[in-house]
């Protein structure tokens, strides 16, 4: 016969067997440890694709950091897609969600930030003079609410140009492609100049504001006989790489450019910074805030790692050879 046992009577006898074992110290489910919310990261980019490597790379950054997307931290992407004129209301738009920090990948961006909180960190990716701008007020300390990378552009481009004669000594007569919009591309251009001058070099300014003013700037490189093509780094330029590759192909003028990318797609030559790792490392600095570091206090970082790729397939399809002396000091050779 089996006897029904009372519901009280059996949890009188559990307490007493856990005091016994030592058991009482289990926690409840009412007194489990609840789960913190997880941290909102707002990421306003003008470039890069919230799809794409970079993204992807700071992604990683955060995975190193012991984040988890989802469960930690939750992502708020803004996407420009190389359409300045949407930065101002993006920006203002992640302020008004309230998310913990802001990650940024363009002097731009930066700008509409600054404008439109002076109390939200904001971690720049990929910023070419964050000192120059005015968003800090020293490298080693920036004060306010801004910190992240520096990329130097001006010294970066002006080697970038030595490449270029390296590449191809016979060239006298060079187009720059460059962002009237934007105001570094102009400081860029003046180092370019005084570099050229060294080289023995001439530029030819093709400067634009609007991606449709890209194509018929690349139309008349012919005319002005220029000898090769130098694309100042610009969310413009790489948002509308495919165009640029495409007309620099048909053009069968050799170009070189800043951001890997373009390579790989089927560009020529480029030198420039590793964004990808600048985007991994930002992470770095958002993991930092996180943990209650004043943005104002982190210093400016710079780029650890600078990346020549050769694109030889596109050599072949244009004619020119690369010579030795560049392909053995190449960090990626496509073949």
């Amino acid at each position: 016969m089996i006897r029904r046992i009372d519901r009280r009577a059996f949890m009188r006898v559990f307490i007493s067997l856990a005091g016994t074992f030592g058991l009482s110290h289990l926690p409840s489910r009412g007194n489990a440890q609840q789960k913190s919310a997880p941290r909102h990261i707002g990421f306003l980019l003008a470039a890069w694709s919230p799809e794409g490597k970079e993204a992807q790379a700071f992604r990683q950054g955060l995975e190193e950091a012991g984040y988890a997307e989802g469960r930690d931290v939750v992502i708020e992407w803004r996407w420009a897609d190389g359409d300045y004129s949407r930065i101002p209301e993006m920006a203002a738009d992640l302020v008004r969600s309230k998310v913990d920090v802001i990650v940024t990948d363009t002097t731009i961006g930066t700008r509409a930030l600054q404008r439109a909180t002076s109390t939200i960190p904001i971690v720049m990716a990929t910023i070419a003079d964050p000192l120059g701008a005015g968003f800090v007020t020293s490298l080693t300390h920036p004060g306010g609410n801004i910190t992240g990378h520096a990329t130097m552009a001006a010294e970066v481009c002006a080697k970038r140009l030595r490449l270029l004669k390296e590449a191809f000594p016979a060239v006298v007569r060079v187009a720059v492609l460059w962002n009237r919009e934007t105001p570094y591309n102009s400081k860029v251009l003046e180092a370019l100049k005084v570099e050229a001058a060294s080289l023995s070099m001439e530029l030819i300014s093709m400067g634009i504001r609007t991606p449709d003013e890209i194509v018929p700037q690349m139309s008349v490189l012919g005319e002005v006989r220029a000898q090769a093509l130098y694309v100042i780094g610009d969310a413009i330029f790489i948002a509308n790489r495919s165009t640029i590759i495409k007309s620099a192909a048909k053009a069968r003028i050799p170009t070189i450019y800043g951001f890997r990318v373009y390579v790989e797609e089927g560009g020529l030559i480029s030198y420039g910074p590793n964004f990808r790792d600048l985007f991994r490392r930002s992470a770095g600095y958002v993991d930092k805030i996180f943990k209650g570091a004043n943005p104002g206090d982190l210093p400016i970082g710079k780029p650890n790692q600078f990346d020549l790729v050769v694109n030889l397939q596109t050599a072949e399809a244009l004619g020119v050879t690369i010579p030795q002396s560049i392909l053995v000091t190449a960090d990626e050779v496509i073949k």
